[in-house]
Order: C-alpha cells, then sequence, then structure tokens
C-alpha cells in the first residue's frame, strides 16, 4: 500500500509468509492455533517490511475490544498486556495491531515525536478507544492538529449485516449514528458501516488528516477474515498485521 503517514509503517496483508492450510501465509497472530514458530518467522517478515531489519522489536497487546490505551517504553515480549491501543515516543519499536475484520488505525504527529496504534472493533469504537488514543498521544506531547490517521484493512458495510438490535443499541446511544446503517436484506437485519463509524470517532477527537484505506477484508482475498471463516465453518483463522513506528 502506498505511504499514508510520515513515518515507517504498513498495513500488511496475508500474503506473504510462511503459515499454510487455513492460515497461509502471513499469519502474525500469535492467538490463532497456528504454529507459534511460523508465527515469529511471519512476525520478523513483517518487521522487516515495516523497519526493513528482521529483529526490530515488534510489540503487540492482548487485544480485548476495550477503551485501554497504553504507553510502550520497551519490548515486553510476550508478556502482552490486556489492552486495544499502544502509544510511544520510543525510536525503533514497532506498535502492531492484529486484525481480521475489525479496523486498525495508526496515528503520527512526527513533529511531537510521537505514534500510536489502535484496535477499534465496534465494541472499543462504540467504548471510546480512538479518543483513548488520541489522548494518550496528546499527553505524550502529540498536538491533535498534526495528528495524521490512518484507518486500515476492515470489514466494509456491504460485508457487515448486524441486527436490528445492534443498531438501535447504537441508536439509544446517539440518534445520529443512524448514518452508519443501511437497510438489509429484511426487517430484522441492517448493514453496519464500521470504518465510516470510526472516521466520525477520529474527526470527533480533533483528527483533521483521516485517510481510510478502503479495503474490504471479507471481500478481499489478500486478507484473513473471522467473519469470512466463520461462514465457510473454519475452525480458526488467521491475523494481518498493520504497524507502524518512529524510526531509529
Amino acid at each position: 500500500m502506498p505511504d499514508f503517514l510520515p513515518v515507517p509503517h504498513a498495513f500488511l496483508s496475508a500474503e506473504g509468509g510462511v503459515s499454510t492450510g487455513i492460515y497461509q501465509s502471513l499469519n502474525c497472530g500469535t492467538g490463532s492455533n497456528d504454529d507459534p514458530d511460523l508465527v515469529l518467522e511471519n512476525r520478523r517478515i513483517a518487521a522487516s517490511v515495516i523497519a526493513g531489519r528482521r529483529d526490530t522489536s515488534l510489540v503487540s497487546c492482548y487485544q480485548v475490544h476495550s477503551n485501554v490505551a497504553i504507553e510502550v517504553t520497551g519490548d515486553w515480549g510476550t508478556d502482552r498486556p490486556k489492552a486495544d491501543a499502544m502509544v510511544t515516543r520510543q525510536h525503533g519499536i514497532i506498535l502492531g495491531i492484529l486484525t481480521a475484520d475489525c479496523t486498525p488505525v495508526l496515528f503520527a504527529d512526527k513533529r511531537g515525536g510521537v505514534v500510536g496504534a489502535a484496535h477499534a472493533g465496534w465494541k472499543g469504537a462504540q467504548a471510546g478507544i480512538i479518543e483513548s488514543t488520541v489522548n494518550l498521544m496528546e499527553n505524550l506531547g502529540a498536538n491533535r492538529a498534526d495528528i495524521s490517521a490512518v484507518i486500515g484493512p476492515t470489514i466494509a458495510q456491504p460485508s457487515y449485516e448486524v441486527s436490528a438490535d445492534f443498531e438501535q443499541d447504537f441508536l439509544t446511544e446517539d440518534e445520529k449514528n443512524a448514518g452508519f446503517f443501511a437497510p438489509g436484506k429484511d426487517d430484522s437485519h441492517r448493514q453496519f458501516n464500521l470504518p465510516g463509524f470510526v472516521a466520525a470517532q477520529l474527526s470527533s477527537a480533533g483528527i483533521k488528516s483521516i485517510h481510510d484505506c478502503s479495503v474490504d477484508t471479507y471481500a478481499s482475498d489478500s486478507h484473513f477474515s473471522y467473519r469470512r471463516t466463520t461462514h465457510r465453518g473454519e475452525p480458526d483463522y488467521g491475523r494481518q498485521l498493520s504497524g507502524i513506528m518512529l524510526g531509529g
């Protein structure tokens, strides 16, 4: 994908790795049932793409669909904290978000020397993970006016069928959320615009520079998709990695 941010970053696909079968091939998900050695090799490949070096530190969270954003001050290895966003001023550490339909968002304020990465599924987005990420970046010296954000590959509205009750929950929170829903196949179903909702959250957080990669993970044969895996009745699924770092 093109460069959208002024620091090293990438939205990786499912291609270019060493995993096989349902995990083919660049599965970076340590939470999957894939061979751990293959996942580790895939993460080294991801590091080389983002940083130019296989041995660059790459950290990721134990993602729990929360609004918790944490500061990264060093490589925590396999002891992953439960959180859904990371922010750092440290150079040379890749912040890696793992997704398979949820929305990865990468943030950068090069002038302030702060980057961030968020995992924004509908639960986390509704709970405020975007605002939490921006707040923490600001606490570390970023300026909202200087932060750029990019929405990576995620399930798109035509592929994201939800229930009418799901829609009602969003409308109860704010009637303006009706704009993120379209009619479904019948009166009990709707189509939800998750990247549109995340973009609105970014705008509400004061972010002016917002780009959407506009890649539908469900429809793309080059990306992992939890929903597609479910529809196929497969036992597990891979996760693609989106990563960002301050160079050096």
